[in-house]
């Protein structure tokens, strides 16, 4: 099956299991695992960003392709397309207002 395929079933049953005993969304599930790669990013490429704050505007103001493709690279990790999907979704007026009214006014990634 090889590593990637044992980490996908893994995420797979582990997923199956958290649905089965939890009333969380598949919209929640994928925005839990495109939160946990973007705080990835976040921490190594942007160390000096305020976390919490910029993982929200980030994530609020991802398409829903993006965030099934940044769940996607929660398996294997980040990649130069999830940092670039970050940087990206980042540079959007409505991030860029997020960032704003969360007081990162100078922010830039």
């Amino acid at each position: 099956m090889g590593v990637f395929g044992a980490n996908a079933a893994l995420a797979a049953a582990v997923g199956l299991a958290l649905a089965g005993c939890t009333p969380v969304s598949s919209d929640q599930l994928t925005r839990n695992a495109a939160r946990a790669v973007v705080t990835k990013t976040l921490v190594n490429r942007y160390p000096g960003v305020p976390l919490e704050p910029a993982l929200d505007c980030v994530i609020d103001n991802a398409t829903t392709g993006e965030l099934l493709g940044l769940a996607s690279d929660s398996l294997t990790g980040p990649t130069e397309a999830t940092a670039q999907t970050v940087l990206t979704i980042s540079r959007r007026p409505g991030t860029l207002q997020c960032f704003a009214g969360r007081g990162m006014t100078n922010l830039t990634l």
